[in-house]
């Protein structure tokens, strides 16, 4: 499969510890299946840091996601547990990952999700409702999450 990473910048050499904490998924890299989001990153970053919109290309073997050694953890929809694995990395206080998994695919948590999930952290709105909320939104887009050394390893730039 081809996945995409849209930056302020050429991806030359991934280098983890240029990663930011707090994302959803905790500090990593992070691609789309989806070149037009990615590109939309690309184009955010390039107007909040500068720079200009590049989409990096890979080359990942999807099988590996399967029957590999590494250790993958996928949320195929907005779930309890997807909501609670993204406060947990959010709001990581600590310098270590708050998990240990090398992949991890599930959706993101736009801006529009973003604010529901605000909702809910200042207890606006409870965690059933902030699925309910989530349930019905249009146009949910996933992202894949690479955090360990072995993992990018089975990345292949384009």
């Amino acid at each position: 499969m081809i996945l995409y990473h849209g930056s302020n910048v050429e991806i030359v050499e991934i280098d983890l510890q240029k990663s930011r904490p707090n994302k959803d998924f905790g500090r990593g890299f992070y691609l789309s299946a989806d070149h037009d989001q990615a590109l939309r990153m690309a184009q955010f970053k390039t107007k909040i840091e500068g720079g200009s919109p590049f989409v990096t290309e890979y080359e990942f073997d999807d099988t590996l996601l399967t029957n590999g050694d590494l250790k993958v953890k996928t949320f195929d929809a907005y779930t309890e547990e997807w909501a609670q694995f993204i406060f947990l990395n959010r709001n990581n206080r600590e310098a270590d990952q708050q998990h240990d998994f090398d992949i991890i695919y599930g959706p993101i948590a736009n801006d529009y999700v973003g604010v529901q999930m605000a909702k809910y952290e200042e207890g606006d709105i409870t965690l059933a409702e902030l699925l309910e909320n989530l349930k019905y939104m249009k146009g949910i887009t996933f992202q894949y999450f690479f955090g360990t050394e072995s993992a990018i390893s089975k990345l292949r730039k384009l």
